[in-house]
C-alpha cells in the first residue's frame, strides 16, 4: 500500500561549482521530473500532478523492478549520448494512451531517490540511508536506470558534465532529509546559466523569416499577494488564497532567441488554444501588436542577470515546461540563490581539497573511484555466500568469466578483469555466438576478482537472488577500450575469437551492444 502522495523536493541555485566531503554530486538531467508510485499498478505523476503513465508505457516495467515503492526521478530521452528535451516534448504533449508512432525514441527513467517502501515513508531518513535502501530495493531495466552520484569531487564532476554537453550537476547533502514541496538549500543546482520558469502571457508578431510564426514571447512572474486578514498569502504550489489566485502577474521582459525552427511552427499552433482579448500585463517597452494568451503555459528561460527594474537581461528560451503550473512561476525565483554570505560560510565549512589521488583517467577512461563500494552497499554478507572481495590478486593474463544466473528470469553476466576488479555486464540473451548478432549488455556494479570463480545460490530476498554457475571462463586480450567502445578477443572453453561492445546511445547510459566480430 502507498501511504500518501508527495510533492517533489526542489533545489536552490549555487553561485558556482564546489567540492565537499559532506555532499553527493549527480548529473542534472534535462527531462521531466516524475514521482512513481508502484503498487499493483504503476502511477507516474508529473511535478504538477498529471498522470504520465499513458504517455510513457515503458514505465510499466517498474512494477517488476521496484514493487511497493515510491520513487523520485527524471524522465529523459537520450539522443547522441545526451538528454534531448526536444525529442521528449512530443511525448509530453501527446494524448495519454495514444499509440507511439514508429521510430519513437524510447525514454529512460533515471531514479535518484526512494520516498517510501512497503507503505513506510522514508523521507525523514538521511540521503545516504535512502540511497542504501534504493540500491537494495530497486533494479535497473531496459528503461530504468539508478543514478550514480560521486562523492567529494563536485568541481571536477561539473567540468566533466559541461564538457559532455550536459547542463550541470546537482549537489545534495549526505545528511539531508527529503522535504516534499520545499525549495531547500540542502539540494543545490550547479549549472552554467541562471534560469527561471515563466508564464507565457502573449507573443509579438514575427518579421522577416518569422513573419508566419511569432517574434518574441511576453514573460511574466507572479508576485506574492499582500497580507490578507493579517495572514500572508503564499504563492506557488503552496498557494492558500481562497480563490486560488497566486497574485499579480508582473512583466519581466520578453524572449525572442533560443527557438528551433520546429518550435516556431508547433508553438504557434499551440498558442491558438489560449488566445484571449484580455491584456494581462502592463507593458511599456513593446512596439507593435501583441497577441495575449491566457496564463496557462510555462517556459524555462535562461538569463545573465536581473536589472534594477526586475527585467531579465539577455534572456534565451530553453524549453516549454508542461510539468510546471503557472502558479509556481513566482518572482522569488530570482532571489532563491544561496546568499553570498551564506555561501562563503558554506565554503569555510565544507569546501575542501580531499586527500584523494589526482583525477587521472583509469584504463576505462573514467575517473577512479572507491572500488567495489556499490557492490558492498547492496549485499548482506552474513546471508549471501558471495565473496566480500578479500582476495585482490589478479591473474597474469586478463581473466574473464560468463556466469549463468537463474534469478527471476534466466540471464547471463559477462565479467572482465580490469583495474583490479571485474567489470560486469548483465546480458539477458547471453553472449552471441553468431557473427553480427547483437545482444543488449547492461553495465552493472564492479565485482571483486574472486567473484570470477564463484558458484552458488544467493538466498531469496537478497540482491540477485537465484543460482549462479560458470558458463564459460578463460582469458582475453584487449585491442581497444574506452568509454564508448571495447574490442577484445576471448580465449575460453566456449568463447573463442574477437568481440566488440559499443555504447547503445539511444538507450540508457548503462546500455551497450555486444557482438562477435567477423564473418
Amino acid at each position: 500500500m502507498i501511504s500518501r502522495y508527495y510533492l517533489p523536493m526542489n533545489s536552490k541555485p549555487a553561485p558556482g561549482p564546489f567540492s565537499g566531503e559532506d555532499w553527493l554530486f549527480e548529473i542534472k538531467w534535462d527531462g521531466v521530473r516524475a514521482i512513481a508510485y508502484i503498487n499493483e499498478k504503476v502511477s507516474v505523476l508529473s511535478r504538477n500532478g498529471k498522470e504520465l503513465t499513458g504517455r510513457f508505457p515503458e514505465l510499466a516495467e517498474l512494477r517488476e523492478l521496484a514493487p511497493h515503492t515510491v520513487l523520485d526521478g527524471e524522465i529523459v530521452v537520450m539522443s547522441g549520448g545526451r538528454p534531448d528535451i526536444q525529442e521528449l516534448l512530443p511525448r509530453i504533449v501527446s494524448r495519454s494512451g495514444a499509440a507511439l508512432p514508429p521510430g519513437t525514441i524510447p525514454i529512460t527513467y533515471i531514479v535518484f531517490d526512494i520516498l517510501e517502501q512497503d507503505g513506510v515513508p522514508l523521507v525523514d531518513l538521511p540521503l545516504t540511508e535512502r540511497r542504501r535502501l534504493l540500491l537494495q530495493r530497486v533494479k535497473g531495466g531496459p528503461h530504468v536506470v539508478i543514478s550514480e552520484p560521486v562523492e567529494y569531487r563536485g568541481t571536477e564532476y561539473y567540468r566533466a558534465a559541461v564538457q559532455k554537453g550536459l547542463e550541470g550537476v546537482m549537489a545534495k547533502r549526505k545528511d539531508s532529509v527529503y522535504e516534499p514541496g520545499v525549495r531547500s538549500s540542502s539540494w543545490l543546482k550547479i549549472r552554467q546559466q541562471k534560469t527561471c520558469d515563466c508564464v507565457i502571457a502573449g507573443y509579438t508578431g514575427g518579421k522577416g523569416s518569422r513573419v508566419s510564426s511569432f517574434g518574441s514571447l511576453i514573460l511574466g512572474l507572479y508576485q506574492k499577494l499582500p497580507r490578507h486578514n493579517g495572514n500572508e498569502i503564499n504563492t506557488g504550489s503552496s498557494t492558500t488564497s481562497p480563490d486560488n489566485n497566486p497574485g499579480d502577474l508582473i512583466y519581466i521582459g520578453k524572449v525572442g532567441t533560443g527557438f528551433k525552427d520546429r518550435d516556431l511552427v508547433v508553438f504557434r499552433e499551440l498558442f491558438k488554444k489560449y488566445e484571449t482579448g484580455n491584456q494581462l500585463l502592463t507593458v511599456t517597452d513593446l512596439a507593435g501588436g501583441v497577441t495575449w494568451l491566457s496564463p496557462a503555459l510555462v517556459c524555462e528561460v535562461s538569463y545573465q542577470s536581473v536589472t534594477r527594474e526586475r527585467k531579465l537581461r539577455i534572456p534565451g528560451f530553453i524549453r516549454l515546461r508542461s510539468d510546471k503550473t503557472p502558479s509556481e512561476c513566482t518572482i522569488d525565483q530570482l532571489d532563491t540563490a544561496v546568499p553570498e554570505a551564506d555561501w562563503q560560510m558554506l565554503g569555510k565549512e565544507t569546501i575542501i581539497m580531499p586527500p584523494l589521488p589526482s583525477p587521472l583517467p583509469s584504463k576505462t577512461g573514467m575517473p577512479e573511484r572507491e572500488p567495489l563500494k556499490k557492490y558492498h552497499e547492496i549485499r548482506h554478507f552474513s546471508v549471501t555466500s558471495e565473496p566480500k572481495g578479500d582476495e585482490v590478486t589478479g591473474s597474469d593474463e586478463n581473466y574473464f568469466v560468463v556466469h549463468e544466473h537463474h534469478a527471476r528470469n534466466l540471464h547471463f553476466d559477462l565479467r572482465l578483469e580490469r583495474d583490479g576488479v571485474l567489470k560486469s555486464w548483465a546480458v539477458p540473451k547471453g553472449v552471441p555466438l553468431v557473427p553480427g548478432e547483437k545482444h543488449l549488455a547492461v553495465a552493472v556494479e564492479d565485482h571483486p576478482l574472486d567473484y570470477g570463480h564463484f558458484e552458488g545460490t544467493i538466498p531469496d530476498g537478497e540482491y540477485g537472488a537465484g543460482t549462479v554457475s560458470i558458463w564459460d571462463n578463460g582469458h582475453y586480450e584487449t585491442k581497444h577500450w574506452d568509454n564508448d567502445k571495447i574490442e577484445i578477443t576471448f580465449h575460453g572453453k566456449r568463447l573463442e575469437g574477437p568481440y566488440a561492445m559499443v555504447r547503445f546511445i539511444r538507450a540508457g547510459k548503462n546500455d551497450w551492444l555486444l557482438f562477435r566480430v567477423g564473418s
